[in-house]
């Protein structure tokens, strides 16, 4: 007996990578929501999900960056360096942020000194990436909206096709003029 396994798609494995990235920003963008606890731990974890995220696209970084110069259309030259402006802005902003850490390196036994420079730099650099993001998201639109087609609403709306699908055609017929009359 043989079992099969189901290979998950690439696009999905990046689409929820992508999801879980954009979700934990977004919490992480506001400590005063969170606590400065939550914050600084989502931000660590941030930091690798960006690893990952970079590992999952590597073969188009590497692709780009060796035609970069050479024949490349405008749209994926913009994207390349939108995506290098995002990648040194979340780098130093995750920095920035354990350089200030209050609560998870303390934890972990690391202390590190006071640094307004570093806050300064965090909230200026945490502004960017909000911008960055936007951008990045208007870039990218088109598939976000033709991947949560797929991934999220044809899964949801699927059952209730099925069930359309099941249901027994209903012949209506109209009585007969003598029918109706008797």
């Amino acid at each position: 007996m043989t079992t099969q396994t189901k290979k998950t798609s690439p696009v999905k494995t990046n689409f929820l990578v992508d999801i879980a990235i954009f979700v934990a920003f977004l919490i992480a963008l506001e400590p005063r929501l969170t606590g400065m606890a939550i914050h600084e731990w989502l931000g660590i974890a941030f930091g690798a999900a960006i690893v990952t995220h970079l590992v999952l696209h590597w073969k188009w970084l590497v692709a780009t960056t060796k035609r970069f110069i050479g024949r490349l259309p405008g749209s994926t030259r913009i994207n390349y360096i939108l995506n290098a402006l995002f990648f040194i802005n979340m780098t130093v902003l995750v920095f920035t942020g354990l350089m200030i850490s209050e609560t998870a390196l303390p934890a972990l036994g690391i202390q590190l000194g006071e640094g307004r420079a570093f806050e300064r730099l965090h909230m200026l650099t945490a502004d960017w990436a909000l911008y960055l993001l936007a951008l990045h998201v208007a870039l990218h639109w088109r598939w976000i909206l033709n991947t949560t087609n797929r991934y999220v609403v044809q899964p949801l709306l699927r059952p209730f096709r099925q069930q359309r699908r099941e249901q027994p055609a209903v012949a209506l017929s109209l009585p007969t003029l003598e029918e109706a009359q008797s």
